[in-house]
């Protein structure tokens, strides 16, 4: 990515700023410009039909039904937004800071992109489900009845989760997983083998492809035919990026910005899901689609609107985790694939705690119910292996 470009202070009394998209990245970053004495005028483009709210209880509460709804602290009153739902941005005009949406041209001093990412799925005319939304969760939760049979392609974080509250719905649970073992996508073939014991109940078909899904069921790469009542993909999730072509902005897999949340055009900053920010951790452009992003983020995005010469970095190190099968999974760091795997087991033999290191270095830090650790982990990320001790 080229180096962004020297870029003119926001007025703060009479600046106008765009925030497109309403999620958690969206609303912290309001509300970090209400404090930093920006007075100006105040837009939230937001595809949704309801005010920001958290993602994470999704999986976890709402679908196993003990929350409704998880809405997030968005007073638009006192921060003096002005708040527009159902409105999707279709492309966008750098040289004329003009954005285009289907409720027509919105003028901007300074634009802040936080469109967040799109479920992915796969090809086939039949139904599936995928959960990015408040109404997929509570649709979804409506399905998860006893005796249904619930087929999950996706055996990583979010199938997990899902595979987690569908049987303890009463339904009878499939995951089909591309990889050899869940997980391990994310956290290779050794750790996620020893999370295995966890699926049990579940039927578990690793090593295995999806051609479509159909409406007779699923179809296997092997000619298999899954009869299911109810069909959940999550297989991961990609930046909506097709209504910025032709916009300036340097695009791959998401938007490319530096450690300020800087694009390569002045007055346009990236946060959330829908950036590829640089991060020293990997050396490289990385998309960082986790909520401890979204929520540590704002600081540096305003700053850049402020001042697009000045202003604070934000290259933290990568932290998520996962509520499943009555576990608590934390990760913090950033492992490459050859990195030397520590794997220690619990007193039930299945995974208690995974590090990775290069070099003598720690690179990551897995653990399971182990919170009281995390924060030494996190200190430790970058030092000798030996400072865990």
């Amino acid at each position: 990515m080229t180096a962004a470009q020297p870029g003119h202070a926001l007025d703060l009394e009479n600046g106008r700023v765009v925030v497109v998209g309403g999620g958690l990245a969206a609303a912290r970053l309001c509300a970090t410009l209400r404090r930093k004495r920006f007075t100006g005028t105040l837009t939230v483009l937001s595809a949704e039909h309801v005010p920001p709210y958290d993602r994470p209880p999704l999986s976890k509460a709402v679908l196993a039904g003990e929350r409704d709804a998880s809405p997030l602290p968005f007073d638009t009153e006192k921060l003096a937004v002005d708040l527009r739902l159902g409105v999707t941005a279709t492309g966008l005009d750098t040289d004329r800071r003009r954005l285009k949406t289907t409720a027509g041209e919105v003028e901007y001093d300074a634009l802040a992109v936080a469109t967040g990412a799109t479920p992915s799925r796969l090809p086939g005319v039949g139904p599936q489900a995928t959960l990015r939304t408040i109404d997929d969760a509570l649709e979804l939760r409506k399905q998860l009845v006893p005796g249904a049979h619930v087929v999950v392609v996706g055996a990583s974080w979010i199938g997990a989760e899902v595979a987690t509250a569908a049987r303890a719905a009463g339904c009878r649970v499939t995951c089909v997983e591309f990889g050899p073992e869940p997980l391990s996508g994310v956290l290779g073939e050794q750790v996620g083998a020893a999370t295995r014991d966890w699926w049990d109940g579940i039927e578990l078909r690793t090593s295995t492809g999806v051609t479509s899904i159909e409406c007779d069921g699923v179809h296997l790469d092997d000619g298999t035919v899954l009869s299911a009542d109810v069909v959940v993909t999550g297989i991961g999730v990609r930046p909506e990026l097709g209504w910025l072509q032709g916009s300036g902005l340097e695009l791959d897999r998401g938007i490319l910005t530096d450690v300020r949340c800087r694009t390569n055009v002045p007055g346009v900053v990236a946060l959330g899901d829908v950036a590829q920010r640089w991060s020293a951790h990997t050396g490289g452009h990385r998309l960082a689609e986790h909520w401890d992003e979204a929520s540590m983020v704002a600081t540096a995005a305003v700053g850049s609107l402020l001042d697009w010469d000045q202003g604070p970095e934000h290259d933290p190190v990568p932290y998520f985790w996962s509520d499943q099968f009555g576990r608590k999974l934390q990760y913090v760091g950033a492992h490459l694939p050859d990195d030397t795997l520590d794997l220690r087991r619990g007193p039930d033999g299945t995974l208690a705690r995974a590090t990775w290191s290069r070099d003598g270095v720690l690179t990551a830090w897995l653990g399971v119910d182990a919170s009281k650790d995390l924060v030494k982990a996190r200190a430790a990320t970058g030092s000798p292996v030996s400072a865990l001790d």
